[in-house]
């Protein structure tokens, strides 16, 4: 491991708006702030809002500024990534915003039932061959109804085309309700502010002239999820990854 990425786990861990808790601690005690995020971190009672998968913290820092009625939690496994986001989010005083290093499977062991309130997928790897590692996928949304208060609702945020439209089929076989949706949210006409951030690597796939698509819909509590039996057309072209040599 460099020195610059040990240098950032170092100060990570002395960062009050971080919090790492492995899988190994999970299994001897309990994580303290599960089912009291408002009362002792945030100290009030506004929503709790999560980005998974939140790189360098770019969306979840953004939207901490544009709305200090709710609180943000930006959760990835890659502490190096979130370093940034965390540090910037310290400088700037932003009291609502917060850091949670973890595998999103997890994600039981740190909230409570109905203690949040929406969730954004910010432009994930599709996973074209593995269907339950999709962010969206019955298995992942299963999780999230667990954690959602009633009416939560669920954000995707993507570039890819096979996503969305899996995600779109998923929401119809189990019957979800859907209340946006784009295949091209800048030609949209959607006029909504939070719909305007970009990150660092939306800015490149908008600069190679693909289209962003944008779903967001109800996840309820369900006692049985189904997978939606389609075949969708693979993406041709590869993401940049958040790693990419040439994007550092």
């Amino acid at each position: 491991m460099g020195k610059n990425k040990l240098s950032k786990f170092a100060a990570m861990a002395t960062y009050p708006n971080v919090f790492q808790y492995t899988f190994g601690t999970l299994q001897k005690e309990s994580f303290p702030l599960k089912g009291k995020w408002r009362t002792d971190y945030f100290r009030n009672d506004n929503a709790i809002v999560l980005e998974l998968g939140c790189g360098k913290g770019e969306y979840t820092v953004s939207l901490a500024q544009l709305f200090p009625e709710k609180n943000f939690i930006g959760i990835d496994i890659k502490g190096a990534r979130m370093w940034s986001g965390a540090k910037q989010a310290l400088s700037e005083n932003l009291a609502n915003a917060a850091f949670l290093r973890t595998h999103i499977e997890l994600l039981h062991h740190f909230f409570a039932e109905n203690e949040v309130s929406e969730i954004w997928i910010t432009f994930p790897d599709p996973q074209m061959s593995k269907v339950n590692k999709r962010l969206t996928s019955t298995r992942f949304m299963n999780a999230y109804s667990k954690i959602l208060a009633d009416k939560g609702v669920v954000h995707l945020k993507t570039d890819s085309n096979f996503l969305y439209t899996y995600t779109q089929a998923m929401i119809e076989e189990n019957g979800l309700t859907v209340l946006a949706d784009t295949d091209d949210l800048y030609r949209s006409g959607i006029n909504d502010k939070i719909l305007n951030i970009q990150t660092f690597y939306e800015q490149q796939w908008r600069a190679r002239g693909l289209n962003i698509r944008y779903i967001k819909f109800l996840c309820p509590q369900k006692e049985n999820w189904t997978e939606p039996d389609i075949e969708i057309e693979k993406d041709e072209y590869r993401s940049f990854g958040r790693d990419a040599n040439n994007l550092m």
